[in-house]
């Protein structure tokens, strides 16, 4: 087993090496900066698992330096030292986040309690944060089909190791799920997961926001920064969306996989990372690449453990348990009775194409757990919020004609479309209540009733009449 890595940052030579005899005595590594600059070099390459500042250092003060060291590392617990130690000084650095203040010259019992304790607070820490992803409900993959066995054994096979994955599937199946998962059976499961939306991030940002940048990099970078590579320095990143990176970010991720180092934006030291990279796409990278938009190399570096996850629609022998699951997670949550859905609720959502996948059925199961005051879901709940189907004749008009092929209509022309389906089966479901309708969809009731004219929309005539 590896040796607790003590980081000692003094300038004073005598009482580096008193203390770092008495820790090496007590079985720990030591490792001496003699500034806070090298010290902060030194624990962001290394990591170690406590530090010893003294606040009297040349240039960067302790003060500074114990700000920095929480930026980068924000479980390392830091231990202040100090020969002029006073009320204010202590108070300072514990709001600033130290775990303890020593003073000069140090006491061999005191320092190893301190460092016992802080290494005991540092653990502590990690078993909660685990312990926190273990119970996290949406940390289960559900489902009892083929794929979904295979794809568990997959995970069992792949998580122990240290290759690269790259999870394909459309938007909503769960692949932060599956990365999750990976992550959580792997040898790094204490180590930190870092997720990125590589498709929600500004080109501008993209760079900045995976590798860090320096003070002074470009305008509005105040302080320096690390990336997200950084941070997950030890465990996993997941690069989300890999596709939507620009050929530029992709040559840098290329090399840090290729070298495990890269520098950050404005930088120039050349910073060591290990690191375990999941990446996914809802794209088609194959025609990507023929298309000169993602790199054969990287990809190539990326696909060494291939996931696919079907979409909920090629399952759907799994949307009754995902449904009971979402129930049962929200009910607890929102301290709601248990709901069930009927038989003939179940024969609705197997009928559903499920666009949006298994998000799309979590939201919507969230929203019944709100919305229906019932223990029973009946498919009147759910009638209105689910998404029309393309042929479906309520994607039409009253009259039920049908819709046009998608080529054929303008974006306005399939906006309008749509909306005047979406208000239709509002309409139906609450039986032509203006009012109520209204109040389901947010809207005023003015507002409604121009819709209803603009569109043509108008109340089935009384039967009888």
């Amino acid at each position: 087993m590896a040796k607790e890595e003590i980081l000692l940052v003094d300038d004073d030579a005598t009482v580096v090496d008193a203390l770092a005899a008495i820790l090496r005595d007590a079985g720990y590594q030591v490792t001496a900066a003699r500034s806070a600059e090298d010290g902060l070099r030194r624990a962001q390459r290394s990591a170690p698992d406590v530090a010893m500042v003294d606040i009297w250092l040349p240039g960067m003060d302790g003060l500074q330096l114990l700000e920095a060291l929480k930026r980068a590392l924000p479980r390392l617990p830091v231990i202040v030292i100090s020969g002029h130690g006073t009320i204010e000084t202590a108070v300072r650095a514990t709001k600033l986040g130290a775990y303890d203040f020593l003073e000069k010259p140090p006491d061999m019992e005191r320092t190893l309690l301190a460092v016992r304790h802080a290494l005991d607070h540092r653990r502590l820490e990690e078993e909660n944060e685990q312990l926190r992803q273990r119970l996290e409900p949406d940390q289960d993959i559900v489902g009892e089909t083929e794929a979904m066995r295979r794809l568990r054994d997959q995970i069992a096979a792949a998580a122990p190791t240290n290759g690269r994955v790259l999870i394909r599937g459309e938007s909503g199946t769960g692949k932060e799920l599956l990365a999750r998962a990976i992550h959580r059976q792997s040898l790094r499961r204490g180590r930190p997961f870092v997720a990125v939306n590589c498709a929600a991030i500004p080109e501008e940002l993209i760079e900045s926001e995976l590798f860090g940048h320096e003070k002074g990099a470009y305008t509005g970078a105040t302080a320096q920064r690390r990336g997200k590579f950084e941070q997950a320095d030890g465990g996993t990143i997941f690069l989300d969306e890999v596709g939507d990176m620009s050929l530029k970010t992709q040559a840098k991720v290329l090399r840090v996989l290729q070298e495990q180092t890269f520098e950050r934006v404005g930088g120039h030291e050349t910073l060591a990372v290990d690191v375990r990279v999941i990446a996914a796409s809802n794209k088609d990278l194959g025609a990507a690449m023929r298309a000169g938009a993602f790199r054969e190399d990287l990809f190539y570096r990326l696909n060494v453990v291939p996931f696919e996850i079907p979409p909920l629609r090629d399952r759907k022998e799994d949307i009754a348990p995902l449904a009971r699951h979402f129930l049962a997670r929200y009910g607890a949550e929102y301290g709601r009775r248990e709901r069930t859905l009927t038989a003939a609720a179940l024969d609705r959502l197997a009928q559903h194409p499920w666009p949006g996948n298994v998000r799309e059925l979590k939201n919507l199961m969230e929203r019944m757990v709100i919305m229906v005051p019932r223990d029973r879901i009946e498919p009147a709940d759910l009638e209105p919020s689910l998404a029309p189907r393309e042929g479906d004749a309520r994607w039409g008009s009253a009259g039920g004609e049908a819709l046009p092929a998608l080529e054929a209509l303008t974006l306005k022309e399939g906006r309008d479309r749509f909306e005047r389906a979406f208000l239709l089966r509002h309409l139906e479901a609450n039986a032509w209540n203006i009012t109520r309708t209204a109040e389901r969809l947010g809207i005023e009731r003015s507002n409604l009733h121009r819709k209803l004219k603009a569109f043509g929309l108008e109340p089935p005539a009384p039967r009888g009449a």
